[in-house]
């Protein structure tokens, strides 16, 4: 099990997955790094001991899940306060048929994730002020996936690659020779990506997997982080170089034109992308008049 994305909190990352039918689920193992980089089990099973977390989780489980055995439960908060009693998340688990909180071992994405009501709630125990670190961070995520999913980032995801077989084609057709070995002829189509990328992304696609070394391990790439704007810009640049290509303009022609292009691209977008936020606030404001009151 691996994150599908992350958030930061206070400088410590935490990784986050997606259940469709539960919602969102926060690594535990990671919010526990806050108090104990060397031993974050050792925390969560101290904070899993404590008569108020066994409470609340029964309590949540007892909204969320009509297979959780009550009885199991009762016999955990029971042995509460007493010295010798010990809770690890796979004993609760596997006890009382839990969902809220998940377990999984794993070098890359192992740890335990607790759903995210369970998950502020361990924060809390740990510190008030991280708790709102990460609640901030949360909001943030919450807030761009939204904004992702109003604009159709996903469908101009789909329609870059797609689109990117005009490119590819237009390589094939132009560049690649019989001259060229296998391995050549694979560099070559690796080098046009990253003409684009450094266009538009300013770095190369190979120095943007050294800097995100997980998401490269999740066979991640720099376009799948772009912006939906980014995006609708790497449509069009693919288009002009396939186009420039099959003129014989040479590389570094084409990458200059690319710049050009990408950012007066971008200067365009940004600035109706303001003027919408503006007529979302006050539709006065883009006509010169005076702002509303109200």
């Amino acid at each position: 099990m691996s994150p599908t994305s992350k958030i930061t909190a206070n400088g410590i990352e935490i990784g986050i997955i997606e259940n469709k039918e539960l919602g969102t689920f926060l690594c535990l193992t990671d919010i526990a790094r806050y108090r104990n980089l060397e031993d974050p089990a050792g925390v969560i099973a101290n904070w899993l001991r404590i008569r108020n977390t066994v409470d609340f989780l029964g309590l949540w489980e007892q909204f969320h899940n009509f297979n959780f055995k009550l009885l199991e439960f009762e016999e955990f908060k029971n042995q509460t306060g007493d010295n010798a009693f010990t809770l690890s998340p796979q004993k609760w688990i596997t006890k009382t048929n839990a969902i809220g909180i998940i377990s999984k071992a794993g070098r890359y994405g192992g740890g335990t994730y607790a759903h995210s009501d369970i998950a502020f709630e361990f924060a809390s125990w740990l510190s008030p002020e991280f708790k709102l670190y990460i609640i901030k961070d949360y909001q943030r995520l919450k807030k761009e996936e939204a904004e992702r999913k109003a604009i159709g980032w996903d469908e101009k995801r789909a329609l870059s690659k797609l689109n990117y077989h005009i490119h590819t084609d237009a390589v094939q057709r132009y560049l690649i020779t019989d001259e060229l070995t296998d391995e050549e002829k694979n560099y070559k189509f690796a080098d046009e990506a990253d003409l684009l990328n450094v266009a538009l992304f300013g770095k190369k696609a190979r120095d943007w997997r050294r800097e995100h070394p997980e998401e490269a391990k999740r066979n991640e790439n720099i376009r799948d982080y772009a912006s939906a704007e980014e995006l609708i810009i790497l449509i069009n640049l693919e288009n002009f170089n396939a186009e420039w290509i099959a003129q014989g303009l040479s590389e570094q022609q084409r990458f200059q034109k690319l710049r050009t292009e990408a950012f007066r691209q971008m200067e365009i977008l940004q600035k109706h992308a303001v003027k919408a936020k503006l007529r979302d606030i006050n539709p006065k404001l883009l006509k010169g008049g005076e702002p509303d009151d109200n």
